[in-house]
């Protein structure tokens, strides 16, 4: 996500560090939030269950207590109804009036209604007996006498249905017990309101509901927490990592310009103890010899001649430095005639013996590549004539499945161990040639002892161009180059 829509502004670009927050926080919001949802639906649902079974339980034990309700009512009149034949009135008036006295609680009571839907008994609402009730129906459309008397035909059995409660008049849910008599054609039952069933279940679902909002809350917070512990702990590597970084940039920057200022040194130096001093000279070989053409000595010519040698020495000593600066051998012929050129200036210039192998493979390094081992390679000269006090330095170039390689070894004294300039100087080129070699994800290795050093610096494969492929933009200008 590099860019975030904003109504206000349009497209707005994200920093480093933002992106690194997004790209911590969004995978841990998200899987919170699938955790939490996974969470509470797993919550729920075993609530619910849990809710379910309670609610069976609390209705199959109100079921339980009207059967026993309507056994106990049955036993009451047994005796009566037992002997009675099925036109015997005064059995029946005297079994209603035992039902219509057996009420219980603030709600409880008994109804009896006959096959054909007439209400006889109904103790508490008497408004209803003597009143068919066929095809009365709740306010749901679920039909009420006409299944009582179908289940007190067929036996016994329960119904459920809304009924207005006798203390209140309003509609509540009602679960009866009805069993049939069926010699005198009644249909005998009771019930019992199950408001308060309904007002424990959903007492607990609410309770269900506050404790998932509970968990969510405290997962929130969690969550809260673990945004701003990473929020903090981002600003304070970011704090680190800024200040690590511009405690780099400047030794970097400072590194940068004692570089620079080590190179004006040298070719400063260079200039003035070689250029400088051979100009005089030859100033001075000029000015004899116009003294001696003026005054008509013959040896006038021998001054002349010893002016030209000297220019030509001077001549010579800029094409050097300026082959130092950037030898263009490096961009003409590549990597392998111009670390020929080196090793030969470098043994004629100090007498210490330098053999150079390599192998050629047609101009295949990268241009970067050839310039950083070509630097190195100078580099390390540099440091053997400046400190080794070496007889003799081998190099060898090679390329390999793994990409190239540059070693360079020599016979000298090895690397000081102490806090000298020269190991002061050492220390810094052996940095150059570091930074240079990580600039091409490659690796520098030394290794030093008293009897010799060994520079070995390897650049990766993708620093050689495919066959047939040079660095060079121009045409070669001999078909052996190498490197």
């Amino acid at each position: 996500m590099r860019r975030l829509w904003n109504k206000a502004a349009g497209w707005i670009s994200l920093t480093y560090g933002q992106k690194l927050f997004l790209l911590a926080t969004v995978p841990l919001i998200v899987s919170v939030a699938l955790i939490s949802a996974i969470v509470a639906n797993q919550s729920r649902q075993l609530a619910e269950r849990e809710i379910q079974a309670l609610e069976t339980q609390l209705i199959e034990a109100k079921k339980v207590e009207l059967k026993n309700y309507v056994t106990l009512a049955r036993n009451a009149f047994f005796s009566i109804y037992g002997r009675a034949q099925p036109d015997d009135e005064a059995a029946k008036l005297r079994v209603t009036q035992i039902l219509a006295a057996m009420i219980y609680g603030e709600e409880g009571f008994y109804f009896v209604y006959d096959y054909d839907g007439n209400n006889i008994v109904s103790p508490r609402q008497t408004d209803l007996i003597g009143r068919n009730w066929t095809g009365q129906t709740d306010p749901n459309g679920v039909p009420i006498t006409d299944t009582i008397i179908s289940i007190a035909r067929t036996g016994a059995g329960y119904h459920s249905y809304l009924w207005p409660k006798p203390s209140t008049g309003q509609e509540a849910e009602m679960v009866t017990y009805v069993t049939g008599m069926q010699s005198w054609r009644w249909a005998l039952g009771t019930g019992v309101f199950i408001d308060d069933v309904l007002e424990t279940v959903a007492l607990a679902r609410a309770d269900m509901e506050q404790r998932i909002r509970t968990t969510f809350i405290q997962i929130g917070l969690v969550t809260f927490a673990a945004l701003f512990f990473v929020f903090l702990s981002g600003m304070v590597l970011n704090i680190r990592e800024r200040r690590l970084a511009d405690t780099k940039l400047k030794a970097l920057t400072q590194r940068i310009f004692d570089t620079q200022e080590e190179e004006r040194s040298r070719v400063a130096r260079e200039l003035h103890d070689g250029i400088s001093q051979m100009l005089v000279g030859i100033r001075f070989a000029l000015d004899l010899a116009k003294r001696r053409l003026t005054s008509g000595d013959p040896k006038a010519s021998e001054t002349l001649d010893s002016g030209i040698e000297s220019l030509a020495g001077a001549i010579s000593e800029v094409r050097r430095i300026s082959r130092d600066l950037r030898p263009g051998v490096l961009d003409d012929l590549g990597l392998g005639p111009a670390l020929q050129s080196l090793t030969e200036d470098f043994s004629k210039r100090t007498g210490i013996k330098t053999e150079l192998e390599t192998v050629v493979f047609r101009n295949r390094l990268g241009q970067e590549a050839k310039i950083a081992l070509y630097r190195i390679a100078q580099e390390a000269l540099t440091n053997i004539e400046r400190h080794a006090e070496a007889s003799r330095v081998q190099m060898d170039l090679k390329g390999h499945k793994r990409g190239a390689t540059l070693r360079i070894s020599d016979d000298g004294q090895g690397l000081p161990n102490n806090g000298s300039s020269g190991r002061r100087a050492m220390g810094l080129g052996l940095r150059n040639m570091q930074e240079r070699v990580d600039q091409l994800d490659g690796t520098l290795r030394i290794l030093s002892s008293k009897s010799g050093t060994m520079i070995e610096a390897q650049v990766p494969l993708r620093h050689l161009l495919p066959p047939g492929t040079t660095s060079n933009t121009t045409k070669p200008k001999d078909t052996r180059e190498s490197a």
